[in-house]
């Protein structure tokens, strides 16, 4: 689903059970994922869904791994605009995006640690795990958990005063007066 679709704005319903339905969204969201050429992770809303679950693509292991019901359940520092280091002297900004915002990339405040906390199947049923994040997944963690509850990285760009630009091929322009 691409912005405006209002299912971006739903807060999804935990998942308190393994069904065909479940399986058959998960199934699809894997393969949406693993073709989309620049996307790290998708959300079931970006799907038409409104369960509670996001994948991430693991590309070492060339598969997306599902996180049902998932929490971030500690921080570590602040949010901070992420940055990429190019070398000891020079940096730039991490620009994120989404694949519901195609061409469409901005600075958003991220935690660059966080615990979290989520469930997956295990024989059919749902089973909980934990482990802590940092960097460029603890980042798209976020990313997609805002999803489930209906939170935009437009918002996040808005609200803190980040910048947004609109990025197709070479061609990269600042948004001055963006009106999502």
């Amino acid at each position: 689903m691409t912005y405006p679709d209002p299912i971006l704005r739903t807060k999804t319903k935990e998942v308190k059970a393994v069904d065909e339905k479940l399986l058959g969204e998960i199934n699809e969201l894997k393969e949406i994922l693993l073709k989309s050429e620049n996307g790290a992770g998708l959300a079931a809303t970006q799907i038409g869904s409104a369960g509670r679950f996001f994948g991430l693509k693991n590309l070492s292991k060339k598969k997306t791994e599902v996180f049902i019901n998932p929490k971030i359940t500690k921080f570590w520092g602040e949010k901070t605009y992420p940055r990429i280091i190019k070398n000891k002297d020079e940096s730039e900004d991490f620009l994120e995006g989404c694949l519901s915002f195609p061409n469409y990339y901005g600075t958003v405040k991220r935690y660059l640690k966080i615990e979290v906390e989520w469930d997956e199947i295990r024989s059919k049923e749902l089973g909980t795990r934990k482990k802590v994040l940092e960097g460029f997944e603890a980042i798209v963690w976020q990313h997609e958990a805002d999803h489930l509850d209906g939170i935009l990285f437009i918002d996040h760009i808005k609200r803190d005063g980040g910048k947004l630009y609109w990025w197709e091929g070479e061609t990269k322009k600042e948004i001055l007066d963006p009106r999502f």
